[in-house]
């Protein structure tokens, strides 16, 4: 079947008129204004958008084709050919079944509740591993996965969270907004307790923000977690008890994982262990209850009855992200069983409805050959690299070469063995698939790593860098703009081709070469190439450092560089493979004309120039400078583009010109 196609998306993404071009901008000067300014004029935000873009637009899409998907599975139990479907059907009922939701209340949290009021001090360690199995990060968030430096077994990793506020440093600053969003954060804490029950005093929540404080105190910032040793601290029950005395860390990790025996668990921030075992024995037990009473409802709000999901979108939705109204309860559905990156425990069978209708096997094989051009192109640069030695180029070639790609879907679904779900309620279906998916994931702990499984759904518009040097393109992202199997060359290699270049560069970036060609993290690098890399990468930092998307917030050089050095250095490699592809065509004696008064060259700039594309609210444009470490679109446009020669050379411009960067930062 041929994928989705949107006519307002493909007519903008392959027509590349000039009439839908900025007429008072030129490609030299401003390239986003050039190609998305009457766009971005003329587009409105609807009320339940924090931001609106290609990959947005695309999401919506995707999201209407399971809308419709989903109600005739629904109603059909013929449809329901396969464990994963029939749990599903169940899931989506019990989301969309807001009577049932209203009449349970709290019934399904109700256990969880009676137990957080009654604990003692002692009963703390046992509660907070019960609740983690449940996937409750308060205050650790606990995963299960390959192991950094043994990519072939899996192992426990533990680290920091359980905040209310965005971001760590939102506990500290004094500005505008921050006060704003504490503000928000306490009229959210009182009505979630008041809701449920419990005490919300003035005393309550100052108590609660005094500990979260704390917490916030000891947590590592954005950037520090960036770097993968520094998070890499492998320990034992018996090592943290050393480390961090005062919480029987033993009696926590058995109420986490039934394990009475030594377990290697992977602390990914000391400092922050040590505190919550110093706040386990000197915190009032009433503010570790009010705390932990406070992060189950604020993980259950948006299954539980309106009061809780109102609350929770007046303080998430509306005041971190501006929205002015909520999305439709399908698409609120559609999220809750797919989360917002596809990992969600399941996800897996979202995409099994979703590949069913939306990808072809000409889609995977297109999509495959593409990956060889853009690989290949990446082997030549490597090896020209005039700033590395030949000892670090024959390992990067190597790890290159054992880069594995997954397209699409995975070969095989899921059966969900031991899960059960009822139709009419939701919330308690929340809790049954986080501790089934803490279940299945402890039986892969100290376990061989299964390499062919899929850890997001195909439905995600996305792609991403996995874990043992993979690469990972869902048929989600799979559709136009981003890629269309009957389009031209120029189009998609500009599109999903600059995406395929990314997710091979962040392998690269200045975490991902870190990592070795099996992906361990492993140090690799001639002292001397490895400082010739940082240098590189820090005037990529510095050159984002200068942007200043809001007045007075620039964009974080530091967290974001990995993105930024895969979009500077994707978008290189992604043209590099439409020459080789263009190279083809011309040996088999295909002429190369223009399209719409374009070169395939101008059309490749225009191609990636419309996926990134985008118009955010103000308050989500903050956020995003904050705590994401994605660049803004406009950045991912001008910044890689002014950094290439073959830009300046496709649109003639010249030096001194806007697009034209007087000393191009070249890393691959």
């Amino acid at each position: 079947m041929r994928p989705i196609f949107q006519p307002a998306i493909a007519a903008a993404t392959l027509a590349c008129a000039a009439g839908a071009l900025a007429q008072d901008a030129t490609p030299c000067s401003d390239f986003d204004n050039f190609v998305n300014g009457r766009w971005t004029a003329a587009t409105e935000l609807p009320a339940s958008r924090a931001r609106i873009g290609s990959f947005d637009t695309l999401r919506m899409a995707n999201d209407k084709l399971l809308e419709t998907a989903l109600a005739e599975l629904a109603a059909d139990p013929a449809r329901q050919t396969t464990p994963g479907l029939k749990l599903l059907a169940a899931y989506y009922r019990s989301g969309m079944d807001t009577a049932a939701i209203e009449k349970q209340g709290l019934s399904s949290a109700a256990q969880l509740l009676t137990g957080i009021a009654a604990m003692r001090r002692e009963d703390l360690p046992g509660a907070l591993g019960l609740l983690a199995r449940l996937q409750l990060a308060a205050p650790f968030a606990l995963s299960i996965g390959p192991d950094a430096k043994d990519g072939t077994r899996n192992a426990l990793y533990l680290s920091q969270s359980g905040l209310g506020l965005p971001d760590r440093e939102d506990y500290f600053r004094n500005d505008a907004n921050s006060k704003r969003l504490i503000g928000a954060y306490r009229t959210y804490a009182q009505r979630l307790l008041e809701a449920s029950g419990a005490k919300a005093d003035e005393a309550t929540l100052d108590a609660l923000m005094v500990f979260e404080t704390e917490l916030a105190q000891a947590s590592m910032t954005r950037v520090q977690r960036r770097d993968p040793k520094a998070v890499y601290n492998p320990s034992t029950a018996a090592g943290l008890q050393t480390l961090a005395p005062g919480f029987d860390w033993q009696a926590w990790l058995f109420a986490y994982s039934g394990r009475e025996g030594e377990v290697t668990v992977i602390l990914g921030q000391p400092e922050f262990a040590k505190t919550v075992a110093r706040l386990a024995q000197q915190a009032a037990i009433e503010t570790w209850r009010s705390y932990l009473h406070l992060r189950l409802l604020d993980a259950m709000a948006d299954h539980l009855p309106q009061a809780y999901a109102q609350a929770r979108f007046d303080y998430r939705d509306a005041a971190v992200r501006g929205l002015k109204a909520p999305p439709s309860r399908v698409e609120q559905v559609i999220l809750a069983i797919g989360g917002s990156t596809g990992g969600a425990p399941l996800a897996e069978t979202l995409g099994e409805l979703f590949v069913a209708r939306s990808f072809s096997p000409q889609a995977q094989a297109r999509s495959l050959a593409m990956l060889a051009d853009i690989k290949a192109a990446m082997r030549q640069r490597v090896g020209a690299s005039p700033w590395m030695s030949d000892p670090t180029k024959l390992l990067a070639l190597a790890k290159l070469d054992a880069m594995a790609p997954k397209i699409g879907a995975p070969e095989r679904w899921k059966t969900y063995e031991g899960l059960g779900l009822q139709p009419d309620e939701y919330a308690a279906n929340l809790l049954r698939v986080a501790g089934w998916n803490t279940w299945q994931r402890l039986q892969d702990l100290d376990k061989p790593v299964d390499r062919a499984r899929w850890n997001t759904s195909p439905h995600i518009v996305n792609a991403f860098a996995g874990s043992g040097n993979q690469i990972v393109f869902p048929a989600g992202i799979l559709q136009p703009p981003f890629f269309d199997a009957n389009a031209d060359d120029a189009s998609n290699y500009g599109a999903i081709g600059m995406v395929i270049g990314h997710e091979i560069t962040h392998h690269f970036d200045d975490r991902g070469r870190q990592f070795d060609s099996l992906g361990n993290l492993r140090d690799w690098w001639t002292p001397a190439d490895a400082a010739a890399y940082e240098a590189r990468a820090a005037r990529v930092a510095a050159l984002y450092d200068s942007f200043e998307p809001v007045p007075g917030v620039h964009i974080n050089g530091r967290l974001t560089l990995g993105e930024n050095i895969s979009d500077v250095g994707g978008i290189q490699i992604a043209y590099a493979g439409l020459q080789i592809a263009l190279a083809r065509e011309r040996a088999a004696g295909k002429p190369l004309a223009l399209t719409e008064g374009r070169t395939p060259e101008q059309r490749f700039f225009v191609a990636n120039a419309l996926i990134w594309r985008s118009k955010a609210r103000p308050e989500a444009l903050l956020d995003q400078l904050r705590t994401d470490g994605h660049s803004p679109g406009r950045w991912r446009i001008l910044a890689p583009m002014s950094q290439m020669s073959a830009f300046a050379q496709a649109f003639a411009c010249k030096p001194g010109d806007a697009m034209v960067a007087a000393d191009p930062i070249l890393i691959w």
